[in-house]
């Protein structure tokens, strides 16, 4: 990238947000500031599962979710049933979710992956029916007392995987916000290399970007938030290495197009401390702010919390996760799941920062998830906090 197309891009950066300011280092505002989970694991981490899921399942899977004080939950996909056949039942979730919001400590994002055009309208034709054309959303409330600034909910139980009885501080939530509707928001993805991209969608990465002008051009006329997923930006199962200035070139095209935010994804897990911290600084020296990204990891070769860290010290504040560490990537041959959404909440809880998640009723998530799938809790900080429940401690 020449040294005048980053000057021009940045310009044009700073112009989408000229009163923002920029993000306190991290050494000196740790301990204060406040960590965003963005929960995958419905979504992400249920799509690559093999044994089909009932959606009575998937939708208790986000009911219990929204109780432990997480804010965004990406709840489901709209793409093809023949290529991602577990997400078939999405369209029935939204309706859920619209017709009769889970209960919540706070007020929740919920996240629809889209795929191309005709992936906007099956949405639409779901989202429009139900009259939630209002995107303002709901006052977030003050956080309850509680465990790091998280909701005091009740976390009492002989069986460490039970949810808080109906009494809990969500119901009275519940009540405080009527007949409130959930914020809604949709998101897009494409990929750091022309090989991945091919074998993920079917087309080429200038092609996925032409494909997104219309989403986010209706986005933008019905005021609905779009993300977008920026997969193998730091490794491709095909193309090994990835630079990370194609990886910066596709974030400054994709806010200039209208994303508010780009999720960068570890998809293959082989990123490392080096590689992380040398993304984040060509991303920050391309003109994108800290407060336009999130971080997605993959655990594969359990370098996740690692690669975290360094982003937490880097600025990021906004971080992808998936409950037990569900997931996985069928176009990444050996890759794992997301990092575990009880992992990185311990750690940042550990490091003195807040994400307002309720550890223990996160625990329960898990454990009772990875029983309804018959695998394994792949959270061994989840595991950890279950044992520990079990013995009364």
């Amino acid at each position: 990238m020449s040294s005048k197309f980053v000057c021009l891009r940045s310009a044009r950066l700073a112009a989408r947000h000229p009163l923002r300011r920029p993000f306190a280092s991290a050494a000196s505002s740790r301990a204060t500031d406040h960590v965003r989970i963005v929960e995958v694991g419905p979504r992400d981490g249920l799509q690559n599962e093999k044994k089909s899921i009932p959606v009575a399942t998937k939708i208790e899977l986000i009911e219990r979710l929204a109780q432990t004080g997480l804010q965004t939950i990406e709840a489901g996909s709209f793409v093809a049933p023949k290529w991602v056949p577990q997400m078939a039942s999405s369209a029935e979730i939204l309706e859920h979710v619209l017709d009769t919001p889970p209960r919540s400590p706070r007020p929740i994002t919920y996240q629809w992956l889209l795929p191309n055009a005709r992936g906007l309208d099956n949405f639409l034709s779901t989202w429009q029916s139900r009259n939630t054309l209002g995107q303002d959303g709901y006052p977030t409330p003050p956080p309850s007392p509680g465990t790091d600034g998280g909701p005091a909910l009740n976390t009492s139980s002989q069986d460490p995987n039970a949810m808080p009885s109906a009494s809990s501080g969500a119901e009275a939530m519940d009540k405080e916000r009527g007949s409130s509707k959930p914020n809604i928001e949709i998101s897009i993805f494409t990929a750091a290399t022309e090989t991945f991209t091919q074998k993920n969608t079917n087309c080429s990465i200038a092609e996925s970007l032409q494909r997104f002008e219309p989403i986010m051009a209706r986005a933008k006329e019905l005021d609905i938030p779009v993300r977008a997923y920026v997969s193998v930006a730091l490794g491709c199962p095909f193309e090994g290495n990835v630079d990370p200035h194609k990886v910066a070139r596709l974030a400054v095209s994709l806010l200039e197009m209208g994303a508010e935010e780009i999720s960068i994804g570890d998809t293959t897990g082989t990123g490392t401390a080096p590689k992380t911290a040398e993304l984040l600084k060509t991303l920050s020296a391309a003109g994108v702010e800290n407060s336009d990204l999130a971080m997605h990891f993959h655990d594969t070769y359990g370098q996740a919390l690692v690669n975290a860290v360094v982003a937490l010290e880097h600025g990021i504040r906004t971080f992808d996760a998936a409950v037990a560490g569900l997931g996985g990537c069928p176009y990444s041959p050996g890759a794992t799941g997301n990092v575990a959404t009880e992992d990185l909440v311990h750690c940042f809880h550990s490091l003195g920062a807040r994400t307002g998640v309720d550890m223990e009723m996160l625990a329960r998530v898990g454990g009772w998830i990875s029983e309804e799938l018959g695998r394994e809790n792949e959270s061994r900080a989840g595991k950890a906090v279950l044992a520990q429940m079990r013995k009364g401690l």
